[in-house]
């Protein structure tokens, strides 16, 4: 084990200060990335997933994640629950947001959904996990903080059943979580930056037994972004694989299995290359269920 703590909280912020959870299985559960998706599919969906992120080092972030969601009223409306907790290092943030969506059908083929959701975050900071580089950098107040914070995230999705592009912003209220004196002519504080996603995605179906579906996910924060490519094909109208690169960092792949028409269970691994390589590999895991109430006629690339 590598005692980095210190380390991990500096290394996020220059990764294009990214505070939101890192995904690699978005695919399979949009609405943790963007509201509008709430409502999007013709049945109940619930999904749960958990990530171990940079296995090997002290305070890598763990991230669980779980997202209920359905269509109402004829469809044309979307509504959710998103729950999540997120650990890196001293930082522990437990959210729940309610997701509304807004369905626009604009023919019989494209769809236009508005999404928002809105919920509170508790961030727990324990100081007694930071490592200290000079004795006078101690923090000599309370070890153990707890906050809590009003959050609202926005966003877009516009399909078809072989089509996609969402964009989304997450904390429209930029602002300061805390700001503490630590009694040494100095303080600590921690603020929320907004945070863009834009995913496109298609499918192109060469047969019923192979489907070829690439999806590009845009990060963006603080004028930084950050990019994953995914070239996925669905095999057998059972199983998902893909293999994918987020570009700066390094590759991975993922897939998903078909256990019968309601219930599915996904993995991926990603790892570093280059400077990133000595952070290790990370596992991501997801479950979900589905209960329809129509079969759609042609897979859709939105994965679920």
């Amino acid at each position: 084990m590598k005692k980095i703590t210190l380390i991990l909280i500096v290394l996020a912020s220059k990764l294009v200060a990214q505070q939101d959870p890192q995904y690699n299985l978005y695919q399979f559960n949009p609405l943790i990335i963007n509201p509008a998706y709430a409502g999007a599919r013709d049945g109940i969906v619930g999904t749960a997933s958990i990530r171990n992120q940079w296995v090997g080092f002290e305070g890598a972030p763990k991230t669980i994640a779980a997202s209920v969601h359905a269509p109402v009223l004829n469809r044309n409306i979307g509504l959710g629950l998103t729950l999540c907790n997120d650990v890196m290092g001293p930082r522990n943030l437990t959210s729940a947001h309610a997701n509304f969506a807004y369905i626009l059908k604009l023919n019989n083929k494209y769809k236009l959904s508005f999404g928002l959701n809105t919920g509170l975050n508790r961030y727990s900071f324990n100081f007694n996990k930071l490592t200290y580089k000079q004795n006078e950098n101690i923090i000599d107040f309370s070890q153990v903080q707890t906050f809590n914070s009003f959050d609202a995230n926005s966003g877009l999705y516009f399909r078809s059943n072989s089509f996609f592009i969402g964009y989304s912003n997450t904390h429209l209220f930029s602002k300061e979580v805390y700001n503490i004196s630590t009694g040494n002519n100095g303080s600590v504080s921690y603020r929320l930056r907004t945070h863009q996603f834009l995913s496109i995605g298609k499918s192109f179906m060469f047969s019923e037994k192979f489907i070829f579906a690439p999806t590009i996910l845009l990060k963006s924060v603080n004028g930084n972004g950050l990019a994953d490519v995914n070239l996925n094909a669905f095999l057998f109208k059972k199983v998902w694989f893909g293999v994918f690169a987020r570009l700066g960092y390094g590759p991975g792949f993922l897939f998903q299995y078909y256990i019968n028409n309601n219930f599915k269970v996904g993995y991926s691994y990603d790892t570093g290359l280059g400077s990133a390589r000595n952070l290790g590999s990370s596992h991501e895991i997801v479950i979900s269920f589905e209960g329809s109430t129509k079969k759609s006629k042609v897979i859709s690339p939105r994965f679920l």
